[in-house]
């Protein structure tokens, strides 16, 4: 595809579009060029997806030959740490461009840091994870390669958090002090003249210059600018909303394989959109998907193997990082419900009040395991005591504890009373089809212990909006990050989970968000944290960071059910180099632990 362009003179050689000396990635057989990657997608919301496909850190996650992760560099040529972990050094690739040939240098990496990262237009508060200590990272630029992030106190576990969310907001993929300055200036308050930051919002149709930026914003998502330079391994060719989304190889991409091939191989990715499972999984069987994992559920497990032949497919399997869980909103608008669900008598309810064993035989495929929300098996944290906590099923304990805390009066239908009278009903919320049967069954074991639960399923973008308003009672969700603990442990803080408006007063200093009382067990997990970012050693640190998490396991602010699952993998015959038996995580970036630029399409067979 590339040669044919460059013989038509659209395109350097590539001798000239790679760096001097390229990142190799060690592919598990070299591979052919060429092919589309078809796989399926649920709409603009469904942007993380895609985007975990080719997300680039400046350090990332490899599985080595065993399947152990491993930090690895990425579009670097070096790194360093000072002895007390205070001080990181990088070095950019030599000749390391971005998808439309422009040079990548620290004059990118100083724009991201003095006119987005430290821009309060763009970046209004600085996330506790770039902020030890309550003071923010420093960088210095020492050459046109070479920069160094400092920070006021050592911090052990900034390379972690680097290889998993790298430097956060305000984009998509997020490549780590990287924004490419000659494209964004045009969009940033520090270049361009207020009538013309006008002008482009009303271009790109949002209120202000700002919502161009963001995850969501039309210009810094690569989901949805073509004109968006890249440093990943493929690029927006037709953006969503539409029936297919393509991507499209970037000829600058920095990587080869072992014998010094540009990579990826892979020429194109098209994504087809869905609205329900079961067309999804007619998709499959028909064989119109190349591989995937994303919405691929457990549950038809036993379907897919029975089509494996009929689709020219096999099944692999993942272990997931994931915890199915409930997510009760400590923030919940409802006066009773908040009092409730603060309330560890009724948390300890809840838990104990629901048969995961059924959960994970009739919604799993019995793939999965009975556990808490805790460190995975293999994790460094991991912790048997943690996993089983709060996890048998006791009926009997369970009405034990709602009749203890006032919830002793029932209705004609043998549903517990609130105090103000009115029956105890909780909503839970999902975007997954798949979960309808699972929020039945435990709609009826909550039943029995006298709580009507009643399941909704709404759109993602819904859902997400829900949480982020604080406009829910009970979300269902897979909870992840619980791998490598210390590369994001916001989830355990109460972010985007069981209490996002304290963590937003916490994450503002008070100017956001809602104080939660002085004796409330949040507190202390903050306080862990802060005690773990700021340690001198790696065993201080962890000790710190262990406290956190069995504070937070011991309090059961978030009802685990099943984890540890078996994720199927579709797999297509002549789809090549997907290893079996990864773990699948948002630390890890999802399938692209699989270092999706090494994938390939056999062609013979075609």
């Amino acid at each position: 595809m590339l040669k044919a362009m460059v013989d038509a003179g659209e395109l350097p050689p590539v001798d000239e579009r790679l760096p001097a000396k390229p990142s190799v990635v060690d592919a598990v057989e070299v591979g052919e060029y060429g092919g589309v990657w078809h796989r399926a997608y649920r709409g603009p919301g469904d942007r993380w997806g895609p985007t975990k496909l080719l997300e680039e850190r400046v350090l990332k996650y490899v599985p080595d030959s065993e399947g152990n992760i491993t930090l690895v560099p990425a579009y670097i040529e070096s790194y360093a740490v000072n002895e007390d972990s205070t001080e990181f050094t990088f070095t950019l690739l030599e000749g390391l461009k971005w998808s439309d040939g422009e040079p990548v240098t620290t004059e990118d990496v100083e724009f991201w840091y003095k006119d987005v990262f430290l821009n309060k237009a763009l970046t209004p508060t600085i996330d506790p994870t770039f902020s030890p200590g309550g003071e923010p990272m420093k960088l210095e630029v020492k050459d046109d390669r070479t920069f160094t992030v400092s920070f006021a106190q050592p911090y052990v576990y900034f390379l972690n958090i680097l290889a998993k969310d790298s430097t956060g907001e305000p984009s998509l993929d997020r490549p780590s002090f990287l924004f490419p300055k000659h494209y964004l200036s045009q969009y940033n308050d520090h270049y361009a003249s207020a009538d013309d930051l006008a002008k482009a919002a009303e271009e790109f149709g949002v209120q202000r210059w700002s919502d161009l930026w963001g995850s969501k914003g039309p210009v810094t998502s690569w989901w949805q600018n073509p004109d968006l330079p890249v440093i990943t391994a493929w690029k927006i060719e037709t953006p969503a909303p539409g029936n297919v989304v393509s991507m499209v190889r970037n000829p600058y991409y920095w990587a080869v394989d072992q014998e010094g091939n540009q990579l990826p191989y892979i020429d194109r990715i098209e994504h087809r959109l869905f609205e329900a499972a079961d067309s999804f999984n007619l998709m499959i069987v028909q064989g119109q998907i190349d591989m995937q994992m994303r919405y691929v559920n457990s549950s038809d497990f036993t379907f897919y193997k029975e089509n494996e032949e009929k689709g020219g497919y096999h099944v692999g399997t993942w272990k997931s990082a994931n915890v199915w869980s409930f997510v009760p909103n400590l923030n919940v608008q409802d006066e009773q419900l908040n009092k409730l669900f603060s309330n560890k008598d009724f948390r300890h309810a809840l838990s104990v009040g629901i048969d995961r064993e059924t959960i994970n035989e009739l919604g799993f495929s019995g793939l999965g395991e009975a556990r808490s929300v805790s460190p995975i098996s293999g994790s460094p944290y991991f912790n048997p005591e943690w996993e089983t906590h709060w996890t048998e099923y006791d009926p009997d304990l369970a009405n034990e504890l709602l009749d203890q805390i006032g919830l002793s009066e029932r209705d004609d239908d043998d549903f517990r009373l609130l105090p103000n009278g009115q029956r105890l009903q909780i909503v839970v919320e999902a975007y997954q089809d798949f979960a309808s049967p699972i929020l039945e069954i435990a709609a009826d074991y909550y039943s029995d212990i006298g709580i009507e639960l009643l399941p909704r399923i709404i759109d993602r973008t819904q859902w997400d909006d829900n949480r982020d308003n604080n406009n829910f009672q009970i979300q269902y969700t897979p909870v992840d990050r619980l791998s490598v603990v210390s590369a994001d442990p916001r989830n355990i803080m109460g972010n985007d989970s069981y209490a996002q408006q304290y963590y937003a007063w916490y994450e503002t200093d008070g100017e956001a968000g809602i104080e939660p009382p002085q004796d409330a067990v949040i507190r202390q997990i903050w306080a862990d944290w802060e005690k773990a970012s700021v340690a001198g050693s790696m065993e201080e640190a962890d000790a710190a960071l262990n406290k956190m998490i069995g504070a937070f396991v011991d309090e059961g602010y978030v009802i685990g059910l099943v984890g540890e699952v078996s994720i199927p993998v579709i797999v297509k015959n002549d789809f090549m180099n997907v290893r079996n038996g990864l773990v699948e995580d948002d630390i890890t970036r999802g399938v692209g632990l699989g270092q999706t630029q090494q994938f390939w399409i056999d062609q013979s067979t075609q």
